[in-house]
Protein backbone atom coordinates (compact mmCIF):
# COMPACT_ATOMS: atom_id res chain seq x y z
CA UNK A 1 0.00 0.00 0.00
CA UNK A 2 1.27 3.16 -1.14
CA UNK A 3 0.79 6.64 0.80
CA UNK A 4 0.40 9.41 -1.63
CA UNK A 5 2.34 12.11 -0.37
CA UNK A 6 2.34 16.05 -0.67
CA UNK A 7 3.56 15.89 -4.88
CA UNK A 8 1.33 18.22 -6.91
CA UNK A 9 0.61 15.05 -9.60
CA UNK A 10 0.83 16.47 -13.11
CA UNK A 11 -2.18 16.12 -15.56
CA UNK A 12 -1.41 13.69 -18.79
CA UNK A 13 -3.61 15.74 -20.92
CA UNK A 14 -2.69 13.57 -24.16
CA UNK A 15 -6.10 11.01 -25.05
CA UNK A 16 -4.72 9.24 -27.22
CA UNK A 17 -2.12 8.24 -24.87
CA UNK A 18 -4.12 8.01 -22.07
CA UNK A 19 -6.59 5.67 -24.23
CA UNK A 20 -3.56 4.00 -24.72
CA UNK A 21 -2.33 3.74 -21.04
CA UNK A 22 -5.63 2.61 -19.68
CA UNK A 23 -5.84 -0.36 -22.25
CA UNK A 24 -2.56 -2.39 -21.45
CA UNK A 25 -2.08 -3.92 -17.97
CA UNK A 26 -1.28 -1.76 -14.67
CA UNK A 27 1.95 -0.86 -14.01
CA UNK A 28 3.75 -3.29 -11.69
CA UNK A 29 6.67 -5.39 -10.20
CA UNK A 30 7.02 -8.71 -9.77
CA UNK A 31 9.97 -9.87 -7.56
CA UNK A 32 10.86 -13.55 -8.38
CA UNK A 33 13.33 -15.92 -7.26
CA UNK A 34 15.44 -19.05 -9.01
CA UNK A 35 17.00 -22.08 -8.07
CA UNK A 36 16.59 -22.33 -4.81
CA UNK A 37 17.12 -18.80 -3.92
CA UNK A 38 20.24 -18.78 -5.79
CA UNK A 39 19.27 -16.25 -8.05
CA UNK A 40 16.67 -13.07 -7.72
CA UNK A 41 15.28 -11.05 -9.49
CA UNK A 42 12.64 -7.95 -10.48
CA UNK A 43 10.80 -7.43 -13.69
CA UNK A 44 8.96 -4.31 -13.41
CA UNK A 45 6.03 -2.34 -15.57
CA UNK A 46 6.67 0.86 -15.58
CA UNK A 47 4.77 2.73 -18.86
CA UNK A 48 2.70 5.02 -16.35
CA UNK A 49 5.73 5.06 -13.84
CA UNK A 50 7.87 6.76 -16.91
CA UNK A 51 5.21 8.98 -18.29
CA UNK A 52 4.37 10.36 -14.78
CA UNK A 53 8.16 11.44 -14.29
CA UNK A 54 8.27 12.87 -17.73
CA UNK A 55 4.97 15.06 -17.09
CA UNK A 56 5.92 15.97 -13.78
CA UNK A 57 9.46 17.73 -15.40
CA UNK A 58 8.15 18.31 -18.94
CA UNK A 59 10.68 16.10 -20.41
CA UNK A 60 11.56 16.56 -23.92
CA UNK A 61 11.94 12.65 -25.45
CA UNK A 62 15.95 12.54 -24.79
CA UNK A 63 15.40 13.82 -21.50
CA UNK A 64 12.79 11.30 -20.82
CA UNK A 65 15.10 8.39 -22.34
CA UNK A 66 18.11 9.38 -19.82
CA UNK A 67 16.17 10.16 -16.62
CA UNK A 68 13.45 7.15 -17.53
CA UNK A 69 15.98 4.51 -17.88
CA UNK A 70 17.89 6.00 -14.11
CA UNK A 71 14.21 5.83 -12.53
CA UNK A 72 13.43 2.66 -14.06
CA UNK A 73 17.13 1.53 -12.37
CA UNK A 74 16.19 3.25 -8.87
CA UNK A 75 13.13 1.29 -8.88
CA UNK A 76 15.17 -2.13 -9.05
CA UNK A 77 16.98 -1.07 -6.69
CA UNK A 78 13.75 -1.26 -3.93
CA UNK A 79 13.20 -5.15 -3.76
CA UNK A 80 16.61 -4.57 -2.46
CA UNK A 81 16.49 -3.20 0.41
CA UNK A 82 17.15 -4.40 3.68
CA UNK A 83 14.17 -3.24 5.63
CA UNK A 84 13.12 0.55 6.45
CA UNK A 85 15.68 2.56 3.68
CA UNK A 86 16.28 5.13 1.52
CA UNK A 87 19.04 5.48 -1.02
CA UNK A 88 19.70 8.47 -3.28
CA UNK A 89 22.00 7.50 -6.86
CA UNK A 90 24.03 10.70 -7.60
CA UNK A 91 25.46 9.58 -11.52
CA UNK A 92 28.03 12.83 -12.16
CA UNK A 93 29.32 12.45 -16.29
CA UNK A 94 31.59 14.90 -18.37
CA UNK A 95 28.99 14.20 -21.32
CA UNK A 96 26.35 16.81 -22.24
CA UNK A 97 24.06 14.95 -20.10
CA UNK A 98 26.07 15.62 -16.83
CA UNK A 99 24.36 13.71 -14.60
CA UNK A 100 20.97 12.94 -12.40
CA UNK A 101 19.76 12.61 -8.73
CA UNK A 102 17.66 10.06 -8.01
CA UNK A 103 16.33 8.58 -5.22
CA UNK A 104 14.33 5.51 -4.04
CA UNK A 105 12.75 4.62 -1.20
CA UNK A 106 11.32 1.08 0.63
CA UNK A 107 7.69 2.19 0.89
CA UNK A 108 7.32 2.57 -3.18
CA UNK A 109 8.26 5.60 -4.71
CA UNK A 110 10.93 7.11 -6.38
CA UNK A 111 11.58 10.63 -7.83
CA UNK A 112 14.42 12.74 -8.90
CA UNK A 113 15.99 15.24 -11.48
CA UNK A 114 18.40 16.01 -14.46
CA UNK A 115 21.37 18.13 -14.07
CA UNK A 116 20.80 19.13 -17.67
CA UNK A 117 16.91 20.62 -18.20
CA UNK A 118 17.29 20.81 -21.52
CA UNK A 119 20.75 18.62 -23.09
CA UNK A 120 22.03 20.15 -26.11
CA UNK A 121 22.43 18.62 -29.29
CA UNK A 122 24.64 19.41 -32.19
CA UNK A 123 22.88 17.60 -35.16
CA UNK A 124 20.00 15.57 -35.13
CA UNK A 125 19.36 12.24 -33.58
CA UNK A 126 20.21 8.26 -35.99
CA UNK A 127 19.41 6.26 -32.59
CA UNK A 128 18.82 6.39 -28.95
CA UNK A 129 22.34 5.12 -27.85
CA UNK A 130 22.96 7.39 -25.08
CA UNK A 131 26.49 6.61 -24.95
CA UNK A 132 27.53 10.26 -26.73
CA UNK A 133 25.72 12.35 -24.09
CA UNK A 134 26.95 10.55 -21.03
CA UNK A 135 30.64 10.32 -20.89
CA UNK A 136 32.42 9.11 -17.70
CA UNK A 137 32.70 9.95 -14.07
CA UNK A 138 31.52 8.88 -10.79
CA UNK A 139 28.28 6.91 -9.47
CA UNK A 140 27.19 7.23 -5.68
CA UNK A 141 24.99 5.80 -3.99
CA UNK A 142 23.79 7.02 -0.27
CA UNK A 143 21.75 4.85 2.20
CA UNK A 144 20.02 5.91 4.66
CA UNK A 145 18.52 4.26 7.61
CA UNK A 146 16.58 5.25 10.28
CA UNK A 147 18.28 5.91 13.42
CA UNK A 148 21.82 5.89 11.99
CA UNK A 149 23.98 8.46 12.76
CA UNK A 150 25.58 9.11 8.59
CA UNK A 151 24.19 7.27 5.61
CA UNK A 152 26.34 4.90 4.07
CA UNK A 153 28.39 6.09 1.35
CA UNK A 154 29.51 4.18 -1.59
CA UNK A 155 31.52 5.57 -5.01
CA UNK A 156 32.95 4.03 -7.86
CA UNK A 157 33.45 5.46 -11.45
CA UNK A 158 30.87 5.80 -14.17
CA UNK A 159 32.96 4.44 -17.53
CA UNK A 160 30.65 2.23 -19.25
CA UNK A 161 28.40 5.52 -20.65
CA UNK A 162 25.54 3.15 -20.26
CA UNK A 163 23.32 3.46 -17.17
CA UNK A 164 22.23 0.33 -16.50
CA UNK A 165 25.58 -0.99 -17.15
CA UNK A 166 26.95 1.55 -14.44
CA UNK A 167 24.84 0.41 -11.86
CA UNK A 168 24.97 -3.07 -12.67
CA UNK A 169 28.89 -2.34 -12.06
CA UNK A 170 28.49 -0.75 -9.30
CA UNK A 171 26.95 -3.26 -7.65
CA UNK A 172 30.04 -5.66 -8.68
CA UNK A 173 32.52 -2.86 -7.11
CA UNK A 174 30.88 -2.19 -3.89
CA UNK A 175 28.58 -5.21 -2.72
CA UNK A 176 30.44 -7.88 -4.28
CA UNK A 177 27.34 -8.73 -5.80
CA UNK A 178 27.25 -10.12 -9.86
CA UNK A 179 23.88 -8.16 -11.10
CA UNK A 180 22.93 -7.48 -14.75
CA UNK A 181 20.08 -4.53 -15.23
CA UNK A 182 18.16 -3.68 -18.10
CA UNK A 183 16.04 -0.72 -19.11
CA UNK A 184 13.72 -0.27 -22.15
CA UNK A 185 11.34 2.57 -23.33
CA UNK A 186 9.36 2.54 -26.10
CA UNK A 187 8.20 5.68 -28.07
CA UNK A 188 5.74 5.67 -31.09
CA UNK A 189 5.87 7.68 -33.61
CA UNK A 190 4.91 10.83 -32.29
CA UNK A 191 7.21 10.50 -29.40
CA UNK A 192 5.00 9.06 -27.05
CA UNK A 193 6.00 6.37 -24.13
CA UNK A 194 3.87 3.69 -24.90
CA UNK A 195 5.80 1.23 -22.84
CA UNK A 196 8.49 1.05 -20.60
CA UNK A 197 9.89 -1.48 -18.07
CA UNK A 198 13.05 -3.01 -16.58
CA UNK A 199 14.29 -5.94 -15.26
CA UNK A 200 17.24 -6.61 -13.08
CA UNK A 201 19.04 -10.52 -11.93
CA UNK A 202 21.60 -10.97 -9.03
CA UNK A 203 23.63 -14.42 -8.58
CA UNK A 204 23.65 -14.74 -5.13
CA UNK A 205 27.12 -16.20 -2.88
CA UNK A 206 26.61 -19.73 -2.41
CA UNK A 207 26.06 -20.15 1.26
CA UNK A 208 25.25 -23.79 3.36
CA UNK A 209 26.82 -27.34 2.70
CA UNK A 210 26.19 -29.48 -0.08
CA UNK A 211 23.36 -31.36 -0.82
CA UNK A 212 23.63 -34.86 1.04
CA UNK A 213 23.96 -38.03 -0.50
CA UNK A 214 20.54 -39.86 -1.83
CA UNK A 215 19.09 -36.60 -2.31
CA UNK A 216 16.57 -35.94 -5.16
CA UNK A 217 18.59 -33.43 -7.44
CA UNK A 218 17.69 -33.45 -10.86
CA UNK A 219 17.96 -30.09 -12.39
CA UNK A 220 21.40 -29.65 -14.19
CA UNK A 221 21.17 -25.60 -12.73
CA UNK A 222 21.50 -27.00 -9.17
CA UNK A 223 24.57 -28.65 -9.97
CA UNK A 224 26.02 -25.76 -11.97
CA UNK A 225 29.26 -23.40 -10.17
CA UNK A 226 28.38 -19.86 -9.61
CA UNK A 227 30.44 -18.99 -12.72
CA UNK A 228 28.69 -21.33 -14.96
CA UNK A 229 24.68 -20.29 -13.57
CA UNK A 230 26.01 -16.58 -14.39
CA UNK A 231 26.49 -17.51 -17.75
CA UNK A 232 24.01 -19.21 -17.93
CA UNK A 233 21.51 -16.97 -16.85
CA UNK A 234 23.48 -14.22 -18.52
CA UNK A 235 22.50 -15.91 -21.86
CA UNK A 236 18.55 -16.14 -21.18
CA UNK A 237 18.56 -12.57 -19.72
CA UNK A 238 20.31 -11.35 -23.27
CA UNK A 239 17.43 -12.90 -25.03
CA UNK A 240 14.61 -11.02 -23.36
CA UNK A 241 13.00 -9.03 -25.25
CA UNK A 242 12.91 -5.17 -25.94
CA UNK A 243 10.35 -4.80 -22.47
CA UNK A 244 9.20 -1.63 -23.52
CA UNK A 245 7.24 -2.85 -26.68
CA UNK A 246 6.37 -5.95 -25.12
CA UNK A 247 4.46 -4.03 -22.58
CA UNK A 248 3.29 -1.40 -24.80
CA UNK A 249 1.53 -4.64 -26.56
CA UNK A 250 -0.24 -6.08 -23.78
CA UNK A 251 2.55 -8.33 -21.93
CA UNK A 252 1.88 -9.54 -18.69
CA UNK A 253 4.76 -9.98 -16.32
CA UNK A 254 4.94 -13.87 -15.33
CA UNK A 255 4.99 -15.05 -19.29
CA UNK A 256 8.12 -13.26 -19.49
CA UNK A 257 9.74 -14.54 -16.39
CA UNK A 258 8.48 -18.01 -16.79
CA UNK A 259 9.35 -17.48 -20.88
CA UNK A 260 12.76 -16.43 -20.18
CA UNK A 261 14.01 -18.71 -16.98
CA UNK A 262 11.97 -21.44 -17.31
CA UNK A 263 14.95 -23.85 -16.92
CA UNK A 264 15.84 -22.22 -13.75
CA UNK A 265 12.23 -22.87 -12.30
CA UNK A 266 11.06 -19.12 -10.83
CA UNK A 267 9.25 -18.36 -8.31
CA UNK A 268 7.01 -15.58 -7.69
CA UNK A 269 7.78 -14.10 -4.61
CA UNK A 270 5.49 -11.01 -4.14
CA UNK A 271 4.79 -8.30 -6.55
CA UNK A 272 5.16 -4.76 -5.13
CA UNK A 273 3.55 -1.10 -6.36
CA UNK A 274 6.17 1.48 -7.01
CA UNK A 275 4.86 4.79 -8.38
CA UNK A 276 6.43 8.49 -9.08
CA UNK A 277 6.03 10.29 -6.26
CA UNK A 278 7.82 12.75 -3.52
CA UNK A 279 7.17 13.29 -0.32
CA UNK A 280 7.23 17.16 -0.75
CA UNK A 281 4.64 19.44 0.95
CA UNK A 282 3.54 23.31 1.42
CA UNK A 283 4.10 22.76 4.92
CA UNK A 284 7.46 20.70 4.73
CA UNK A 285 8.42 24.15 2.78
CA UNK A 286 7.14 26.23 5.51
CA UNK A 287 8.90 24.48 7.82
CA UNK A 288 12.06 24.73 6.31
CA UNK A 289 11.82 28.49 5.76
CA UNK A 290 11.15 29.48 9.36
CA UNK A 291 14.72 27.94 9.90
CA UNK A 292 16.36 30.67 7.82
CA UNK A 293 18.48 33.36 9.42
CA UNK A 294 16.20 36.18 10.40
CA UNK A 295 17.75 38.71 8.19
CA UNK A 296 16.84 36.02 5.00
CA UNK A 297 12.93 35.85 6.75
CA UNK A 298 12.46 39.70 6.86
CA UNK A 299 13.27 39.79 2.98
CA UNK A 300 10.69 37.58 2.15
CA UNK A 301 7.97 38.73 4.56
CA UNK A 302 8.98 42.56 2.37
CA UNK A 303 8.30 40.97 -0.70
CA UNK A 304 5.75 42.58 -3.20
CA UNK A 305 4.16 39.84 -4.64
CA UNK A 306 3.15 38.94 -0.74
CA UNK A 307 3.85 35.00 -1.24
CA UNK A 308 6.73 33.04 -1.83
CA UNK A 309 7.22 30.60 -4.75
CA UNK A 310 9.17 27.24 -4.27
CA UNK A 311 9.98 24.53 -6.81
CA UNK A 312 10.48 21.13 -6.01
CA UNK A 313 13.57 19.58 -7.63
CA UNK A 314 12.66 16.37 -7.37
CA UNK A 315 9.03 16.62 -8.90
CA UNK A 316 9.17 19.92 -10.15
CA UNK A 317 5.62 20.63 -8.23
CA UNK A 318 5.52 24.58 -7.63
CA UNK A 319 3.96 25.75 -3.93
CA UNK A 320 2.86 29.32 -3.87
CA UNK A 321 3.20 30.07 0.22
CA UNK A 322 1.83 33.32 1.24
CA UNK A 323 4.02 35.64 3.73
CA UNK A 324 1.30 35.48 6.32
CA UNK A 325 1.64 31.71 6.82
CA UNK A 326 5.12 32.08 7.11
Amino acid sequence: MITLYGMIKAEINDTELNNHLSNINKDDMTVFVMVDGRIRGALFHGTRFVNQMRAQHKLGILETMVLGQASLCSALMIPMMKGREHVCWKYEVDGPVEGFNVEADSTGYVRGYLFQDHIPVDKPLENWDLAPFLGTGNSTVTTFHPGDKAPMVSSVEAVTKNIAKDLAWYYSQSEQISTAFNTSIQLDKQGRVVGAGAMYLQVMPETGGKAKSGSNVTSSSDKMSNEELLENVELAFRAAPSLGQWFSEGGNLEDMICGLFREFKPTIALHRDIIYDCPCSKESYIEKIKAFPKAQIDEIKNTDTGFVEICCRNCASVYKIPVAEI
